[in-house]
């Protein structure tokens, strides 16, 4: 077995009843159960005060007796502070019971440099955390370190089967086994480990079996450490108040990712959030999501996205913070355990898409939100209007609804490449510029297309339109009449700029593209695939 440190208070439920319910355990204070003395304090067993006293026999033996109930929780609630002191020396506590825990002593011996000076440091502490007296023993085993926690020893090691040897038989607790071994002349424990093991399972049972092994110094099974509860919150100070919602949902996301990470290192995942902000004049916001699923890490990003977008805006009847946000914290309220997601047999898995956010996150940690843009369906007339680029991570809005055909929207087949609104100029067979009149009439066919960076000229082999658009109508110059087909091209005009027609074009060479008409200008807006 390995070596264990048994931490022990004398007198717990006294103790207790003193830390919870202000009971003195200077005066004579005895615990009851079942009408019988469960513990008592040191000024009571001088009166002659025992456990298993009857009630009456007690109070006879000391008048003055200050009778309190058994209560484990009690026990249990004033017990905690004890071993959260413990921990604080050397993590890694089982409880036993309230009033007794253990933990390897090991760590704390190597650390401390030896197992005495481990025992003085750990007991130290309580008293000085808690102020509650406490004993130390160190034994192989949980059962052998408790006895020698109850003497203040330290049992050396390979010394824990002859420290038992000696005790009494009553130290396994068990009344039934201890009066029949009594009876058949066994009264130590040295004497209950030398029966043989398949005897003493075959005369007396399995309850004796594993109280033999105790006697032996072998316990039933290892610790079970009670490790800390690990804190899982997240929180990021900013140096730079927090103002515009934008900044303040990135930052946001950037937290909701640790988060995330860390409650996957743990195996939790998070189903209420709790979200907490500081301004920088000391206001607390706090709002706690809810979600009855699993929170992924871009759902944490956009429950923070949309509270910070919430206090920041000052929407409704609640007005918004009076400075920029200082201080953000994120606290799962609620955790469940999470087994995972197994992945695709090629590697297609659900868990592909959070290590691709994990790596554009990252992207976006190092070059900014504006960084990584994805394409968002939209609505509009011209091809690069149909899709509006969002950063990663935002929500996935059009500025423009996609429903529904929009009037004069361009004929299929869609292009399959918007350009950057590159200039060209469009000329006729005799090297004059082409225009569109206010009756949507070309002023000539178009013949070549030449480009500023191009030292020749396109020849066009084959073309369609005009197909024009007007939009923002109401806002045109009041007092222009109709020019007629032979006044100058109403759609060369720059005042006409809410105007432009498109045309689609077929080069020499096999390209295909759809050129714009506005102001005047000629610009290639797309390219055909």
């Amino acid at each position: 077995m390995s070596r264990t440190l048994f931490v022990w208070c004398p007198d717990w439920p006294v103790l207790a009843a003193e830390l919870v319910d202000g009971v003195s355990a200077h005066a004579p204070v005895a615990v009851l159960h079942a009408n019988r003395v469960v513990a008592c304090s040191p000024a009571a067993r001088a009166e002659g005060v025992r456990r298993g006293l009857r009630r009456r026999e007690a109070q006879g033996r000391c008048p003055h007796l200050i009778v309190v109930d058994h209560d484990p929780g009690r026990d249990a609630r004033g017990f905690e502070p004890v071993v959260a002191a413990v921990e604080q020396v050397a993590p890694g506590v089982e409880v036993v019971r309230p009033g007794a825990c253990a933990l390897a002593a090991r760590g704390p011996a190597r650390y401390f440099g030896c197992e005495q000076a481990a025992a003085e440091q750990i007991v130290e502490h309580v008293a000085q955390a808690c102020g509650v007296e406490a004993q130390a023993g160190i034994a192989s085993g949980a059962f052998a370190a408790g006895l020698a926690a109850r003497q203040g020893r330290i049992v050396p090691p390979g010394g824990t089967p002859a420290f038992l040897a000696d005790l009494d038989i009553s130290t396994v607790d068990r009344p039934e086994l201890v009066d029949l071994l009594r009876r058949l002349g066994i009264h130590t424990l040295g004497e209950f480990a030398a029966l043989p093991a398949t005897d003493v399972l075959a005369r007396f049972g399995a309850e004796a079996a594993l109280a033999h092994r105790l006697a032996a110094g072998r316990d039933e099974r290892p610790l079970a450490a009670r490790q800390p509860p690990p804190d899982l919150a997240v929180v990021e100070e900013f140096d730079e108040p927090l103002e515009r919602v934008d900044v303040a949902a990135f930052a946001g996301r950037q937290l909701g990712q640790r988060l995330h990470d860390r409650l996957a290192g743990y195996g939790l995942a998070c189903t209420r959030l709790g979200i907490t902000a500081t301004t920088g004049h000391g206001e607390q916001l706090h709002r706690t999501w809810r979600h009855d699923g699993l929170l992924s890490a871009a759902a944490i990003g956009d429950r923070v996205r949309w509270q910070l977008d919430g206090w920041l805006s000052g929407t409704g009847r609640v007005a918004g913070p009076t400075a920029g946000i200082t201080r953000l914290r994120l606290t799962p309220e609620g955790v469940v355990a999470h087994a995972g997601m197994q992945a695709g047999l090629w590697g297609d898995g659900g868990d592909g898409w959070e290590r691709a956010d994990r790596a554009l996150s990252r992207i976006q940690g190092l070059l900014g939100p504006e960084a990584v843009l994805v394409p968002v369906p939209s609505g509009g007339r011209d091809p690069g209007d149909q899709i509006t680029l969002v950063p990663w991570g935002d929500e996935r809005t059009p500025a423009r609804p996609a429903a529904g055909a929009w009037p004069g929207h361009l004929p299929p087949p869609v292009p399959a490449i918007t350009a950057h609104a590159t200039p060209v100029a469009v000329l006729d067979e005799a090297g004059e510029p082409v225009g569109v009149t206010a009756r949507l009439a070309v002023t000539a066919a178009p013949a070549r297309l030449s480009t500023a960076d191009s030292r020749g000229r396109a020849r066009i082999v084959a073309w369609a339109g005009p197909w024009p658009v007007e939009e923002l109508w109401w806002t045109t110059i009041p007092g222009r009449g109709v020019a007629p087909d032979t006044a100058e091209p109403e759609w060369s005009r720059p005042e006409t700029s809410k105007q432009r027609a498109r045309f689609q074009v077929q080069l020499e060479d096999g390209r295909a593209m759809l050129l714009t008409l506005t102001g005047g200008r000629w610009q290639i807006t797309a390219v055909y695939d």
